[in-house]
């Protein structure tokens, strides 16, 4: 999904943290995880479940019928679920995407994992994902959890975000670069 948020804002915090919480108790934060992941794909997959969930022309009867039919066919179910929908119920589905994130950090933070945001012009294939955790791993020491974003005004390259450490090695940038450097010299 494109302009992702990577902070989370207090609301979606509380949604992330008692999800969290729930799902640790009940034993379930891989199945949560899964199960988050898979409507993340969704989004990334799908403008029209983007518009259904930022947009606030749909009433909440209306999402939580669409978001409900939509984790039925995905078979998105159990706690992730019943916290969506929910959140659609309480007009709050445009937060869904942060609390994914603050879920996630969680889970890392749990496994002794680093969180890092990861954003690359096209889907990472599982072979490229697999060499920036590797590369990730041995920069950092540690696992980490990958919070992957697309957008395709990179060009190509990738951005690895780390806490507030930031790479850029993306062609947009070397290119903006270029541009001013011709600028300056000119």
């Amino acid at each position: 999904m494109v302009d992702e948020p990577t902070t989370v804002s207090g609301v979606a915090d509380r949604y992330a943290s008692a999800l969290f919480e729930l799902a640790r108790e009940e034993g379930a934060l891989d199945a949560v995880s899964a199960d988050l992941t898979r409507f993340r794909a969704l989004l990334a997959e799908s403008d029209d479940l983007v518009r259904l969930v930022r947009s606030p022309v749909f009433g909440s009867d209306e999402q939580t019928r669409a978001i409900t039919a939509i984790l039925e066919k995905a078979e998105i179910g159990g706690l992730a679920a019943n916290l969506i929908k929910v959140a659609a119920t309480n007009r709050r589905l445009f937060v869904v995407p942060e609390m994914i994130v603050g879920f996630q950090r969680r889970l890392a933070k749990e496994r002794g994992e680093i969180s890092a945001s990861v954003t690359s012009a096209e889907p990472l294939s599982a072979d490229q994902i697999k060499a920036v955790k590797s590369a990730l791993k041995e920069a950092i020491g540690k696992d980490a959890l990958l919070d992957e974003n697309v957008d395709p005004t990179l060009i190509g390259g990738l951005i690895v975000q780390v806490g507030s450490r930031m790479i850029d090695t993306s062609l947009r940038t070397k290119l903006d670069a270029m541009k001013y450097a011709m600028k300056e010299a000119g």
